[in-house]
């Protein structure tokens, strides 16, 4: 993890932030999601006709997958001296790879730039999203963080 005060961020870009922990996707992750999101789509939740689809089985949701970015981020990334950090936006999103039920997922970084914003600052954060034992990303975007000192 790459642990940077507000003032460092400030000066910080082209900064790898490193590789997290693995962690797993589980048919139960998937199913949470598709009832919270309300998308039951078949690939998603019947294993029965999953199974006979186009990935042999369930697959996770492409956000489910983009919604991990904020874990992610909390274990590469730290900025002290601040009063907040809220996602901003994203750009970029793309899902090059399914990812099946029981895959283990985990990110690689880099602190892109930052861009400051009156007492705030934007960090644009390339995420990649690998899949253990894939040979594509499972997820590729770009995350733009507002990290505030409370002063607005």
């Amino acid at each position: 993890m790459l642990r940077l005060s507000f003032e460092e961020l400030g000066e910080r870009s082209g900064v790898p932030l490193g590789t997290t922990d693995w962690i797993e996707v589980s048919q139960d992750d998937i199913d949470a999601f598709a009832h919270t999101t309300r998308d039951t789509q078949w690939i998603h939740v019947d294993a029965d006709r999953a199974a006979q689809g186009p990935f042999g089985g369930t697959i996770a949701h492409g956000f489910l997958t983009l919604s991990y970015a904020s874990h992610f981020l909390e274990a590469l990334l730290r900025v002290d001296g601040i009063s907040e950090a809220v996602n901003y936006g994203v750009n970029r999103v793309r899902f090059p790879a399914p990812v099946p039920s029981g895959a283990r997922l985990r990110a690689r970084g880099e602190l892109v730039d930052v861009e400051s914003k009156g007492s705030a600052r934007h960090a644009r954060i390339a995420l990649t999203v690998e899949r253990e034992h894939g040979d594509r990303p499972a997820c590729v975007a770009e995350l733009v963080v507002r990290y505030s000192r409370g002063e607005e």
